[in-house]
Formats: structure tokens, sequence, C-alpha cells
């Protein structure tokens, strides 16, 4: 037998019934990325929330209440950035640990599970303990697979630039991050010695800003190593002056942030893990003081907040890639 064509009428019904299909299945795509995009009639989902943690060494665990309470209040956070403690607590939220495994950690965390004393002329603490820390605790390795986005603030040894790692691989940003300098030692990455964000971004709100925040939220925590009296030892000279040298640069990130939340923890020593509920407790408190004051972003236009022209003054934060 030879080829017979199919009759014309069966042709055109085919063709029509071929791209109905297609027609269909393009209304159902749209259908679908219609529902995923935010709602005109809900505000909350028009502004970039995002949320400074600075650093604080064990008084860091108060971050974890201020996180916690934003969660139960449903505030939307879309963008983090962190410094030193600051860097280490917002990569555990981003990589999506839940507030309660946030807590059990911090139950469980003291200085030796991330830092080894150590002999060397760069700092008395190691924090290679920290590779393996994070590698139990995250739930991802690299920025490029979180659930929110992360900036980790580190300070260049040998330039005094701040550098801010947004991609590639955490741990070693982090480590660099919270390198306290004289108490731990540099990491290097990429050929540069980086030490503690703290020096460049206390409190990164300027590197946020880069990172697409409408509002910023900062979380400082103001607290100091001495006691009134005489330095009991080397570390006690350290950290008074740096939080001398922090007090003295906080004009600087202050201006970039919209709300400054500044959990009590005066009373609590650099190494108080320990008491970890209780400066839970007391981000808890701090942060549910400011809440009317955030409700009133969702509810207002985010670039009423932040005039264009201090935008165009923030300094550009160039990203560091970590591999």
């Amino acid at each position: 037998m030879g080829f017979r064509p199919r009759p014309k009428a069966a042709r055109d019904v085919g063709f029509a019934v071929k791209h109905l299909g297609k027609i269909i299945r393009s209304v159902q795509a749209f259908g679908r990325e219609l529902s995923r995009k935010p709602s005109a009639t809900n505000p909350s989902q028009d502004i970039a929330i995002g949320v400074a943690l600075g650093g604080g060494f064990a008084r860091g665990i108060a971050h974890v209440g201020v996180l916690k309470v934003l969660e139960e209040e449903n505030i939307p956070i879309r963008v983090v950035a962190g410094t030193s403690v600051g860097a280490l607590i917002g990569a555990c939220y981003c990589s999506g640990l839940s507030i309660a495994e946030m807590q059990n950690v911090a139950q469980r965390t003291r200085f030796t599970s991330f830092a080894r004393w150590t002999l060397s002329r760069c700092g008395f603490a190691s924090t290679d303990r920290m590779i393996d820390f994070l590698g139990r605790t995250l739930k991802c390795r690299t920025f490029e697979e979180l659930r929110i986005p992360l900036g980790v603030s580190a300070t260049d040894f040998n330039t005094g630039e701040g550098v801010v790692f947004h991609a590639g691989s955490i741990i070693d940003p982090v480590r660099a991050s919270c390198a306290y300098p004289g108490m731990f030692l540099p990491v290097e990455i990429g050929g540069r010695y980086l030490v503690d964000g703290m020096l460049s971004h206390p409190v990164p709100t300027r590197p946020l800003r880069e990172m697409g925040a409408d509002r910023v939220l900062a979380v400082h925590l103001k607290g100091t190593w001495a006691n009134g009296g005489a330095p009991r030892h080397l570390f006690d000279v350290i950290g008074q002056s740096f939080a001398i040298a922090q007090d003295a640069m906080s004009p600087v990130w202050r201006s970039a942030a919209d709300l400054v939340v500044e959990p009590d923890v005066a009373g609590f020593a650099y190494d108080d893990f320990k008491h970890a509920s209780d400066l839970i407790h007391a981000g808890e408190v701090a942060m549910r003081k400011a809440l009317p004051e955030v409700r009133k972003w969702i509810e207002t236009p985010a670039e009423a907040n932040y005039p264009a022209i201090e935008r165009r003054r923030a300094p550009r934060v160039v990203p560091m890639p970590a591999d």
C-alpha cells in the first residue's frame, strides 16, 4: 500500500487540538507564577526587611531571642548580614535551623566547641574546631544554598578593608568573621589574611543596604569587658580597647539603620555560654519592645524611611567569594 495523505479536515482538527493544549499549559503556568507573586494587598510581601547581627562573643546568643520574636510575629526577613558571632548565628538561621534547634545548639555550646587553645605569635586560640562545629550544625555548606541571603563581614588584616562574603563556601568566612584579634589566629582566604569583621562593620548595616534591604533592623550587643577596676588579664585589655573603638565607630553603622535593638547584656561576661537561656530571653525582651516600630514598616512605603540620597552615600561593598 502506498502513502495516503490525511484528509484536510483531520489535519485541521489535529492542529487545533495541539495548539489548544499549548494554550492550556501556558495558562496553567501563568496561573502558577501569578500565585507565587506577592499580593498587592499584602504590603509585608513588598518590603525587604534586613537584619544586621553585630558581634559580642557569648552575648551574641541574644540574637536567637531577637529572631525568635520576629518569627513568632510573622515579620518577614528577606536578608541577613552578620559580624563575628552575628555571622555564626546568621549562618545557622539562614541555613534552615529552626529557632528550637538554635536554642538547643546554644544550650550545648561552650568555648571549646569551636576554639582550641594554642601557642602562636598571632593569637592564643585557633578556630579550626569551628570547621567541624559548623559542618555538624549547618544544614548547607554554601551561600548559594541558603534559604535566606546572608552576608558575612570580615576585615583584611593588611589593608583594613571590610570584606563581605555572600558566595561560595560558608565555613571559612564565618571563621574569619569570628577571628577576634589577639585572641584568635587570622584566617587565610584567597591569599588574604582576615580578622574579625567588627573592625570594619561592628554591626553590618551598610553591607545589608547593598544587599537590597529596604528596612534595616540592627542588633547591637553593647557590653564592656572592664569591671570598673584594674584589668584582670590580657583579654580584658584587648576586649575593652575594642569596645571603646566600637563606640567611636557607632555613628557610621547607625546612620544606615532604621531601628537599633539593644538587648540588655551588660551583666553577662564575654564567655557566659552557660547562661544561654538568659541571653535568649534578653533578646526576646528587647525585640518585643521594638515590635510596634517594625510593624509600621509593613504599613509604610519602603522608600519613605531611607531617602535615596542616603542610599547613594552608602559605600559599595565588594563581595568576595570564599573559593
